[in-house]
């Protein structure tokens, strides 16, 4: 089967993107162009401004366009933002499966789940996005060895954000602050250099908040060193996003 990917917004979007190609690519999906037809179709959204929200519609109905009979998949932080809309969004053809910022790490198990249910896409809908305020602790699916633009790769370090500025969605769509343990941000950034990668990007949604949600007193400035102290790796640099 083949599979085509639509990634909006910002580097961690991106960096998540290349976990979920991993995951498809373990279970023998081809992974080709989003404009070519392909049996499943992931668009991986973004819903910072306007913009952005009417981006990912556009790509969502061109998925459908581009193969009627395919599994059309909605993921990212334009499914947490109207998970208080179910009954509205569902009620329209542009997609099967809605799966909010936490539950596309299972993407493949919940493409099974539908695939089994036996149900035409037209009449069936998995909607599965979960309260992303109740999530405390950073969970990831196994790491990214080898990137996918070889010298320069993204490692995701910290998700959420706790500082509810007024103008922004992010805390409601990405949720609290969750680090990533250094150990393992350490372990992917090994991979990476053993396969070729000579410079990181280090993102997050909050970056400059890693660690406060963590015991061992770990910041941003630890994993900076503890990565600049690994031989091979060339240059680190950081995603900061200004709203």
């Amino acid at each position: 089967m083949t599979v085509a990917f639509c990634t909006l917004g910002c580097k961690v979007n991106q960096y998540e993107t290349n976990l979920m190609i991993k995951q498809f690519e373990d279970n023998n999906f081809e992974v080709i162009n989003f404009e070519e037809k392909a049996d499943v179709y992931v668009v991986n959204s973004c819903s910072v401004t306007n913009l952005s929200t009417r981006k990912t519609r556009q790509m969502l109905s061109r998925s459908r366009k581009l193969n009627n009979k395919a599994v059309v998949i909605l993921v990212g932080c334009y499914a947490e933002e109207i998970r208080f809309s179910e009954n509205n969004i569902l009620n329209g053809n542009i997609f099967d499966i809605i799966l909010g910022n936490e539950e596309k790490k299972d993407i493949i198990k919940y493409l099974n789940e539908f695939m089994d249910s036996g149900k035409p896409s037209k009449e069936a809908k998995l909607f599965k996005v979960a309260d992303i305020d109740k999530v405390k602790r950073y969970v990831q699916p196994g790491n990214l060895e080898k990137g996918v633009n070889i010298l320069r790769e993204s490692v995701k370090i910290e998700d959420g954000c706790n500082n509810f500025c007024s103008y922004c969605i992010i805390p409601y769509t990405r949720g609290r602050v969750r680090s990533r343990s250094i150990e393992d941000i350490l372990i992917e950034i090994k991979n990476l250099v053993k396969n070729g990668t000579k410079e990181i990007i280090l993102v997050g949604i909050e970056i400059a908040s890693y660690g406060k949600d963590l015991e061992n007193d770990m910041s941003l400035i630890d994993v900076i060193e503890k990565a600049n102290a690994i031989e091979g790796l060339e240059r680190i640099r950081l995603r900061i996003y200004w709203t």
